[in-house]
């Protein structure tokens, strides 16, 4: 599998000839076989025949998590089960899971996107990938491991293991890129640093990262001390899995695969579009999906497209890396605040990546908010007196930056409980 140039650089009038082609026909697909959406167009009065241009989606109201999960577990497939050859799920942490099917060419496709991500992340058919996403209901690990298979790399699918076995994998298996969350990285990349080796004893040189949120920061962090390129990469579940969009090697903006996905940004207050270059909430339309197609999905992740061409060649938009979501944002006290700028906080004062999580509760009628740092090698465990130096620069930062007294408290290293790799960032106690 290469970069598929003809498809990649397609020119921007027949791209959206083709994704209108492609909305057309999913439009039809989903009126006639799926109970949610005929319903939804009856109510508001739309034809499935008056769709003349990409412009006219805007008619067609959201779709939303709330919605996927009233249908549980299939009341928003468009073919018979007998026709679903793959059944996955979100993780549900925060209620009903969402169920979602592939038919074969779903596969098809989801290989083939997930195979463009990889090659945009510079692996060939001579990589040695190993994969370490859990595999299971979880999409990560199957996507990624069917986009390795057909470039042709040599596939090893560790799952989540103990980073040490982890870390012999990479040294005797020869392992050149590694695939997983930015979180499971760094720890996999601080279990190298802790047993001695060094990095460049590996022959590792790529590290394709995502399904959470990460910083500039935690890359440069990350491609340090592993001594990488790390690219980032983008999917859901509810869409596909991995495979809606990637980085290439040039760093600057994610690719979406335009010509599977249609893509909007909104205001997540106003539901209007937002001007271009500006930040809001991530919208998506299948235009290909078979078995689980969906309209105008609202994502919660937060980003903005980037404006101008890519050095790489491929003309498929772009958008920033996913900046936090809609339903992280905390509200405390009046004041708006999201995890990153937490994080930014942390990385300044800790100087390297911190693991942190952000617990919300209400005392007497007045919310508190606690920020709970694991314990790292920059951090000084057998010494009371720099620990409670370090939690007082951290407060007085906090409170400088966002206008709010805050509780810190420093936690055993590896203590935050962490699902498919990922830390539950922020927990809501207030009733």
């Amino acid at each position: 599998m290469i970069w598929d140039k003809e498809k990649e650089c397609i020119s921007r009038k027949d791209l959206m000839q083709l994704q209108l082609e492609r909305l057309q026909s999913t439009i039809h697909r989903v009126y006639k076989n799926v109970p949610f959406y005929r319903k939804m167009f009856d109510r508001v009065g739309i034809d499935p025949d008056s769709f003349s241009s990409l412009e006219d989606i805007k008619k067609i109201p959201f779709t939303t998590k709330n919605d996927l999960r009233e249908n549980y577990p299939y009341g928003l497939f468009a073919v018979p089960l007998r026709e679903v050859v793959r059944i996955h799920t979100s993780s549900g942490t925060t209620g009903m899971p969402i169920v979602v099917g592939y038919t074969k060419n779903d596969i098809k496709i989801w290989t083939e996107v997930v195979a463009r991500i990889l090659t945009a992340g510079g692996i060939t058919k001579d990589d040695v990938v190993q994969i370490a996403f859990s595999y299971g209901l979880f999409t990560g690990a199957f996507g990624f491991h069917y986009g390795a298979e057909k470039i042709g790399a040599s596939v090893i699918p560790v799952s989540i293991e103990n980073p040490k076995k982890q870390v012999k994998i990479l040294q005797d298996y020869k392992t050149t890129a590694i695939v997983s969350t930015p979180s499971y990285a760094l720890l996999i990349a601080n279990t190298i640093i802790e047993l001695g080796i060094n990095p460049n004893s590996l022959s590792l040189k790529y590290g394709l990262l995502g399904a959470e949120p990460w910083s500039e920061q935690m890359r440069k962090e990350i491609e340090e001390k592993l001594k990488i390129v790390a690219t980032d990469n983008y999917g859901l579940t509810e869409v596909m899995g991995p495979g809606v969009a990637g980085e290439c090697l040039y760093k600057n903006g994610l690719h979406i695969n335009e010509d599977h996905f249609l893509v909007e940004i909104i205001d997540p207050e106003s539901l209007q579009s937002v001007q271009e270059g500006e930040v809001g909430e991530v919208v998506i339309t299948t235009l290909t999906k078979e078995a689980f197609p969906i309209l105008r999905f609202r994502t919660g992740d937060l980003t903005r497209f980037i404006v101008g061409d890519c050095p790489c060649g491929r003309t498929f938009r772009r958008i920033d890396r996913i900046m936090g979501r809609t339903d992280d944002m905390i509200i405390i006290k009046g004041v708006k605040i999201f995890p990153s700028q937490i994080e930014a906080i942390l990385y300044e004062t800790e100087g390297a990546h911190p693991n942190f999580q952000i617990i919300l509760d209400r005392e007497a009628g007045v919310d508190r908010m606690t920020v709970l740092l694991e314990m790292s090698e920059f951090i000084f465990s057998d010494v009371m007196k720099e620990q409670d130096m370090l939690v007082k620069q951290i407060k007085k930062r906090l409170l400088e930056e966002l206008g709010i007294d805050t509780e810190v408290k420093l936690v055993e290293k590896r203590s935050l409980e962490r699902l498919e790799g990922k830390i539950r960032r922020v927990i809501d106690k207030r009733e």
